[in-house]
């Protein structure tokens, strides 16, 4: 049922980015209901609308994973994705599932951008939940993947 009650919502909210040229972002995320790659695909096909997009973030597709899970979870979800992607973010997860930053983690970044640029991604790339003195290093990290 939360996923009719989003559903008949997004319909709602996208006639209004329709009117007004906006494209609209869904992030899969654990907590959401759209906690996948594949439910974001599902929702972008129920919806027909070339304006639902969506925002990946491979730290948020797993709770916890080893860095082999948590590679083909990430994947499989940029290939499912494809087309898709507006945005992606740059978070990283320990294996037991708290967050880190960019590179620190599970997350295979080198092969995330490298499947991003493959499937034709040349959006943005934005990092976050980090404090102000990692910044400069993960501004690094990330320079030397685009």
């Amino acid at each position: 049922s939360a996923w009719a009650d989003m559903a008949r919502e997004m319909e709602k909210a996208l006639a209004i980015a329709e009117r007004h040229g906006i494209d609209l972002g869904i992030e899969p995320e654990q907590a959401n209901i759209v906690t996948s790659a594949a439910d974001a695909t599902r929702l972008i096909a129920e919806m027909g609308s070339k304006r639902l997009r969506v925002v990946l973030d491979p730290a948020n597709l797993f709770e916890q994973a080893d860095a082999a899970q948590a590679r083909a979870i990430v994947a499989d979800a940029v290939e499912r994705t494809a087309g898709h992607v507006a945005m992606a973010h740059a978070k990283d997860r320990f294996a037991d599932g708290r967050f880190a930053t960019a590179g620190q983690g599970v997350v295979d970044f080198p092969d995330f951008i490298t499947r991003l640029k493959h499937a034709g991604f040349d959006g943005p790339l934005v990092t976050h939940g980090l404090s102000a003195e990692e910044a400069p290093g993960v501004a690094r990290f990330l320079k030397g993947l685009v």
